[in-house]
């Protein structure tokens, strides 16, 4: 439904493009590959990909780039499997739109700055907020768990609304 190549040639005349190619099937093994000789080949500083989308594939690039030596983190993706190819039934509508996908990739990583990951240590406690029936249940489904946690309660006394019910139904057990 795209005219890719037509995408790939829109694309060639942007500023501070270097490398254009149209790979079918770029997350494949020998797609990556290509990918990865490319960056070497022409030194590049970041990649854009216009395929399928970042929930399926983001990471594949991510991975395909790092292992080229280049920051995971300098990597775009336009969606114009799901975006384009997919949704419309006039082909000339859905390249329009890939090229603007396109175009708008392009701009967004030409901003990209190289990110490292964060590593912090995570206690594994709960913190639950509120003292009513709920929050009660939670705190014990935690601790049952094996996860210590504490319950939060801005009034002086626990149990919410149920603690100032006379009985509850159907019982008419004390509700306290």
């Amino acid at each position: 439904m795209v005219d890719v190549q037509r995408v790939v040639e829109t694309a060639k005349k942007l500023p501070g493009v270097v490398y254009t190619e149209a790979l079918q099937y770029s997350c494949s093994d020998l797609g990556q590959g290509a990918i990865k000789q490319v960056i070497k080949e022409h030194n590049l500083d970041r990649v854009v990909v216009s395929s399928c989308s970042t929930t399926m594939h983001e990471v594949t690039f991510q991975r395909c780039i790092d292992s080229a030596g280049l920051n995971r983190y300098m990597f775009e993706m336009a969606n114009i499997r799901e975006q384009c190819s997919w949704v419309h039934m006039d082909r000339e509508e859905a390249t329009r739109k890939a090229e603007q996908l396109t175009i708008m990739a392009v701009s967004k990583a030409a901003h990209l700055e190289p990110l490292e990951p964060l590593k912090s240590p995570v206690e594994k406690r709960a913190l639950v907020i509120g003292g009513g029936i709920s929050g009660i249940q939670a705190a014990l489904d935690l601790s049952q768990a094996g996860y210590p946690s504490t319950i939060v309660e801005k009034l002086p006394t626990i149990g919410g609304r149920m603690a100032q019910l006379e009985k509850t139904f159907p019982t008419l057990d004390c509700s306290a």
